[in-house]
């Protein structure tokens, strides 16, 4: 078994809690299937960021409400970089796998 980083974003229409949980809980729940990975116990933790226009509610509350709740979560601000995409939240995965990188 490996520790491996899964990293995935997802953007929405407006700094909106409801769309932001909403959207982290679809971009955690397409990682998590889209690599077989069954069991939070195989995650070791998570770290998310935001863009500067997201600021209503963090991301790791999504995490929490679809249960994560014993997962290290961590939210950070994503650089301002010109003519990146807005209204984005990204997330890394820390987790136990026994799939090689891809």
């Amino acid at each position: 078994m490996a520790v491996r980083g899964i990293r995935g974003a997802i953007s929405v229409d407006a700094d909106d809690p409801d769309q932001i949980r909403e959207a982290t809980r679809e971009l955690i729940e397409t990682i998590l299937s889209r690599n077989s990975i069954t069991d939070f116990d195989d995650v070791i933790s998570a770290v998310f960021t935001t863009t500067d226009d997201l600021t209503s509610v963090f991301p790791a509350e999504a995490a929490r409400l679809i249960g994560m709740t014993t997962v290290p979560l961590l939210c950070a601000r994503e650089i301002p970089v010109t003519g990146s995409m807005p209204l984005c939240i990204r997330v890394l995965l820390h987790v136990n796998t026994d799939r090689n990188p891809r």
